[in-house]
Formats: structure tokens, C-alpha cells, sequence
């Protein structure tokens, strides 16, 4: 793969990331919350929303399609920031190195430590959304 293509994914990879981030803020605001933070109680299923409407939030219901669906879009969250991100790293990684010639740590082995961090705390972050999220249906 030519630089020029892998450029090319990457900022579209990076777009993606972005829109998927916009549509759980807009789906977020629109529903006044998500079911991370909702629950499900005596067969009904609730959204809340932090700071949406007060401190403690509020809660509301819907139905257990759009609370599934809000979860999964909850979960989605965590390897799309980590995408972006080690997206980024990427792309800048020839202007960190160069940057970092000398010093403490070289710009190349910032940028491998910067990635690991980012995916294994992403990946730390889905498998306890996704987690909660079968406790939660198997209760």
C-alpha cells in the first residue's frame, strides 16, 4: 500500500470515528441519555442522562429496542476514540520522530508506547461496556 492510499484510510477512518462520535452525542441529547447509564427495572428499560437535566440526571423509558441499540452504540464509543486517535498518532508519527531525535525517548518508541496505552485501554473499556451490557440483558 502506497503512503499516499494508507493517508487516504486513515483520514477516512478518522471521519468515521468523528461521525459516529456526533451521532451518540445527537442520539445521546435526543433520548436524554443512554442505557449504560439507564437500567432495566420490573420489565421496563430506562435511559439517563448525566447533567442533561440536573445533577442526578433523569430517567426515561423506552423501548427494548432503542435500549439495546443505545447500549451497543454505548459500546461503540470506546474503539472509535481509540481508532481516531491511533489514527492520528500515525499520521503525525514521521513529524514525532522527527521532533524527538533526542531527548528522554525517541519520537518513534512515544508513539508505540502512545498507541499500546490507547488500545489496551480501549480495549479495557469494550469488554466491560459490553460486559455490563449481557449482565444487564441476562438479569
Amino acid at each position: 500500500m502506497t503512503r499516499r492510499t494508507r493517508n487516504r484510510l486513515l483520514i477516512w477512518i478518522i471521519g468515521l470515528g468523528i461521525a459516529n462520535f456526533i451521532a451518540y452525542a445527537v442520539c445521546y441529547s435526543y433520548l436524554g441519555g443512554d442505557a449504560h447509564n439507564g437500567e432495566i427495572r420490573e420489565g421496563t428499560y430506562y435511559v439517563r442522562g448525566h447533567f442533561l437535566h440536573g445533577t442526578s440526571g433523569a430517567e426515561r423509558p423506552v423501548s427494548r429496542g432503542l435500549w439495546i441499540y443505545s447500549y451497543i452504540h454505548s459500546i461503540s464509543i470506546w474503539p472509535s476514540i481509540a481508532a481516531v486517535l491511533i489514527c492520528n498518532m500515525v499520521l503525525a508519527r514521521p513529524h514525532i520522530i522527527a521532533t524527538m531525535k533526542e531527548g528522554l525517548i525517541s519520537g518513534g518508541t512515544f508513539v508505540t508506547v502512545v498507541i499500546t496505552l490507547v488500545s489496551f485501554l480501549a480495549l479495557v473499556a469494550t469488554v466491560s461496556f459490553t460486559l455490563d451490557f449481557v449482565r444487564a440483558l441476562t438479569q
